[in-house]
């Protein structure tokens, strides 16, 4: 009787938390939780840190496939990255699950003004249905391209030439409007202002600090270039599986950048520091869109979620990029603030998802949730944030797009207790090529692979375990 009695309270509390809330829907794009909030001592992320402050701070949640197309069609579906889905393959969502109800399209249903600014999806047809209004980024129906200071216009020129993207980072003497990441920050601001009879769900989506590291010459100037360190990991684990290593391409496209072999310490370092430097302008246009919300009384009937589609190397592993299954490229940092929550300026510990925002965001707006979502709400983490979770949290990856065309590595990964578990099977016989197993209980970079380690034999059988289990539900064609 106790139980049910706790249960009602909870859906009360739940659908009491503001009538037709707004919901400000932040994407940033590769953001690692290297931020001040998670404990960094050099980012300099002022507005990001208040917003964890102010609401709940999530430790431990992770993406569902390290690359942005699968990890932001799994999110705004609701439903796992698959091989039985094909997401993995990194198309539209819309062209792998054509059926189903985005969370866009939920929150337009149920009489929700849906604005979509920036990167939200990957792939521009996903943005064809579901808003009521959508304003591109960089090469989108709306914005303008992002600012090229003129010494490097003979660069990015010559990078053109050579079959280059430019070059990898930039620092322009201009203020913050001289980039494209200021210009979405003012059509947020825009739309809050114009806030008409209906609930707002915003979507905004920061494309830093994607490369190339573009951003104000001031933001540059926040850190001392003496300071920046290179990775205290710059090799790969020890015992690692092959399978795992990426030859970070994304990077290698850019102007300056060897197109094979590691870089030199100097543009490691530049790279970090541009990197940074990208975080801070992107917290400085964060902040003026939260300075808006509060100018305009909304606060308190606005539920704010700030969330990353992975994480991102910066010469970890002697790597770039994403594009892995480690941890470093699965954990993300995950923030939410919603009206009447119990546990403002806590940090949970609890393992969650990307995919379980799409529920979340139902639970803390009042609405139904669609039959076909997959995540688990976390909304009940709000008013408790250091109740029983998830045991586990699940990511994939593939480095071929079509397994049906060659043999190739499948890695399936799960997040447990202090350990990262992967398994390395052969795409089209899903026969095993390897697997790891890392103990993180110091950070999110370990050393070895521990899992020919006969101390570690129960808890990898334990492990494996679980991974069959969540295959056997979401991924049945995996095994085939």
């Amino acid at each position: 009787m106790r139980l049910i009695l706790v249960m009602l309270l909870a859906a009360a509390a739940l659908s009491t938390r503001g009538e037709n809330p707004h919901v400000l829907f932040i994407a940033v794009d590769d953001l690692r939780p290297e931020l001040g909030c998670y404990g960094s001592k050099q980012i300099k992320s002022p507005r990001i840190d208040q917003l964890a402050d102010e609401g709940l701070q999530f430790e431990r949640a992770y993406c569902q496939m390290a690359i942005c197309m699968a990890s932001r069609a799994s999110l705004m579906s609701g439903q796992y990255a698959t091989r039985s889905n094909r997401m993995y393959q990194r198309g539209a969502m819309f062209e792998y699950l054509p059926d189903v109800l985005s969370l866009n399209q939920h929150f337009l249903n149920n009489g929700y003004e849906t604005v979509t600014i920036g990167k939200v999806y990957h792939h521009k047809s996903d943005d064809d249905t579901g808003w009521t209004r959508t304003f591109g980024s960089i090469d989108g129906p709306w914005g303008k391209r992002g600012y090229v200071e003129k010494s490097s216009l003979e660069l990015q020129e010559k990078g053109r030439k050579n079959n280059h993207r430019g070059p990898a980072y930039e620092n322009a003497e201009v203020d913050d409007s001289g980039y494209e990441t200021a210009a979405l920050a003012d059509k947020a601001i825009e739309e809050l202002r114009n806030i008409g009879d209906k609930p707002l769900f915003l979507a905004l989506g920061f494309r830093k600090p994607h490369l190339p590291f573009n951003a104000p010459k001031k933001y540059w100037d926040l850190y001392d270039h003496e300071a920046i360190r290179l990775s205290v990991f710059p090799e790969p684990p020890e015992n690692s599986a092959k399978e795992g290593y990426t030859t970070w391409g994304e990077l290698r496209s850019y102007y300056g950048i060897p197109k094979e072999g590691p870089l030199t310490e100097e543009m490691s370092l530049n790279l970090i520091h541009a990197y940074y430097a990208c975080v801070s302008y992107v917290d400085a246009q964060l902040g003026r869109v939260m300075d808006e919300i509060d100018r305009l009384g909304l606060r308190e009937n606005t539920i704010v979620v700030l969330w990353a589609d992975h994480g991102w190397k910066l010469g970890d592993y002697g790597m770039w990029c994403k594009h892995t299954e480690y941890e470093i490229d699965a954990r993300v940092p995950l923030l939410l603030r919603a009206p009447g929550m119990k546990e403002k300026g806590k940090r949970s510990e609890a393992l969650v998802e990307l995919v379980d925002l799409y529920p979340t965001l139902c639970d803390l707006a009042g609405l139904e949730k669609p039959a076909h979502l997959q995540g688990r709400s976390f909304a009940p983490l709000l008013d408790d944030a250091d109740q029983p979770w998830k045991e586990a949290a699940f990511t994939i990856w593939s480095g071929n797009r079509d397994y049906t065309e060659k043999s190739g590595p499948f890695g399936y990964s799960l997040r447990h207790g202090n350990y990262r578990y992967t398994e390395w099977r052969d795409t089209r016989t899903d026969a095993f090529l390897a697997r790891e197993l890392y103990d993180h209980s110091k950070g999110p970079l370990a050393s070895v692979n521990e899992v020919d380690n006969p101390e570690n034999k129960a808890l990898v059988e334990k492990m494996s375990g679980m991974l069959e289990a969540w295959r056997s539900e979401y991924d049945p064609a995996g095994g085939e």
